[in-house]
């Protein structure tokens, strides 16, 4: 690396990726990307925990013209960029860098597609914008490491993705290399979220993207007015990696052949990233064995030690989920309903299927299992195993080295379209659900944003 200050370099890197011709490949991922947060945002913005948020705002003052996706209400651009991103994060089925445990599209793209509302910038931007703040966001979570990050208690999501929102926007309102690095170093001092959401099943995890893209906005529109910021901001003496990490090693934030967008996986359960590959082992087995319920002794889920904490303790908690947000980060939970329903949709991780006594049951049979050699790929790989024991003795097992979504196991375009239009009629009609997936079609030579953004909005009258 040059002696140049990391937020320089990284900002060198966001203004070549916004002048260069990227490869097919990557601008199709993108795209695939994008219709992937348009699905879990219109399919978020039903949830109870984004009308609450919108009606905050609302008390703040914060009507604007910026579009809220899935809804007639229209706030300020920054705080639009809050809403769709709290909205995204809802349902816990926004996609996740492997490397940097981080949800990028919920960030990055919130905070794209508002700046290009503001900028009048079309579909290319919007879309080299993304790939830019994936990079960032993903790779500074790498250089923390995640699970140091982690026991510090924050949140990846929410402290990187402020860099990475502020990338993302800086591009889209076309700042110059040095303005980019301005931004990056007022993201800095934007950069929060705690994990203690866990301790009761708070909202406040679903904030996080949504304040990154808020943050990300400001930064790179006080950069772009001229505000100073430290040039250190990430390798310095108070600086984000020192603050923020024990464990970090700047040497992941170099410039790479690859994209870190590519190595970004899409979720098929409405649950934590770190519950679906033990869930798509026990749906395999179920399937395989015509597994019942009541036919179920035990079952044991090799599971990694930086998921650990987070979905199988406190064990008491995570056996007896009281919220949705518990339910969805507890592993128990997770298996428990993919044996009894089959699935692990929205509709499985709601208040009346916590209740369920059949599933309450099966989880009660749930333990995991640390392995030390499931650790030995991670963060590169994210696998696990399950085994169900019957009544009888007799055992059915399954390991999974890349959970379905994966980059490696990565989803066909049909199974995408079919998640996009499950979760976009939550808040959509058919026929607005196709002219959103028509405008997704065409949006990489989209003059603006415009017509994709009055898609995915509901007709009124």
């Amino acid at each position: 690396m040059s002696d140049a200050p990391l937020a320089e370099q990284l900002a060198d890197e966001v203004a070549a990726i916004g002048r260069a011709e990227l490869p097919p490949a990557v601008l199709a991922r993108a795209r695939d990307l994008l219709r992937d947060y348009l699905g879990v945002t219109l399919g978020g913005a039903v949830e109870e925990s984004s009308v609450v948020l919108r009606r905050g705002l609302g008390t703040l003052g914060a009507a604007g013209d910026a579009t809220v996706l899935g809804t007639t209400e229209r706030l300020s651009a920054p705080h639009a960029a809050l809403a769709n991103g709290a909205a995204a994060h809802a349902l816990e089925m926004d996609d996740t860098h492997q490397g940097g445990s981080i949800h990028l599209g919920a960030t990055i793209f919130s905070a794209a597609l508002a700046a290009a509302e503001l900028a009048g910038a079309g579909g290319r931007r919007v879309l080299h914008a993304a790939v830019a703040g994936y990079e960032v966001a993903a790779r500074l979570a790498m250089a923390l490491d995640p699970a140091a990050h982690y026991r510090r208690g924050f949140h990846p999501t929410g402290t990187c993705g402020a860099f990475g929102a502020a990338a993302a926007a800086g591009l889209v309102f076309d700042l110059d290399a040095g303005r980019l690095a301005a931004a990056l170093g007022i993201a800095g001092s934007q950069a929060a979220g705690s994990m203690e959401f866990l301790a009761n099943g708070a909202w406040t995890k679903r904030l996080h993207p949504g304040w990154s893209a808020h943050a990300g906005l400001h930064a790179a529109a006080l950069a772009r007015a001229g505000f100073r910021a430290p040039t250190t901001i990430l390798e310095g003496r108070s600086g984000f990696l020192r603050a923020y990490s024990d464990g970090a090693d700047p040497a992941a934030l170099r410039a790479r052949s690859d994209y870190q967008l590519l190595r970004t996986s899409i979720k098929p359960h409405a649950c934590c990233r770190y519950m679906q590959g033990p869930i798509d082992g026990t749906l395999a087995l179920r399937t395989a064995h015509r597994i019942e319920p009541a036919d179920v002794e035990r079952v044991e889920v090799g599971m990694l030690a930086a998921g650990f904490a987070i979905v199988c303790e406190p064990l008491d908690a995570k056996l007896r989920p009281g919220s949705v947000v518990d339910a969805q980060f507890s592993l128990p939970y997770g298996i428990a309903v993919a044996l009894a329903c089959g699935s692990a949709s929205p509709a499985e991780f709601a208040p009346a299927r916590i209740a369920d006594p059949t599933v309450i049951g099966l989880a009660a049979r749930v333990r995991a299992v640390r392995d030390r050699q499931l650790d030995v790929a991670f963060p590169r790989e994210w696998p696990s195993w399950v085994r169900i024991t019957l009544r009888g003795g007799r055992v059915h097992e399954m390991a999974v080295s890349h959970p379905r979504g994966d980059p490696e196991n990565f989803p066909a375009p049909a199974e995408l379209d079919a998640k996009f239009r499950t979760l976009a009629r939550r808040a959509l009609p058919a026929a607005a659900v196709a002219r959103v997936a028509a405008a997704v079609d065409v949006f990489a030579t989209a003059p603006s944003v415009a017509s994709l953004m009055a898609a995915a909005v509901p007709l009124v009258g």
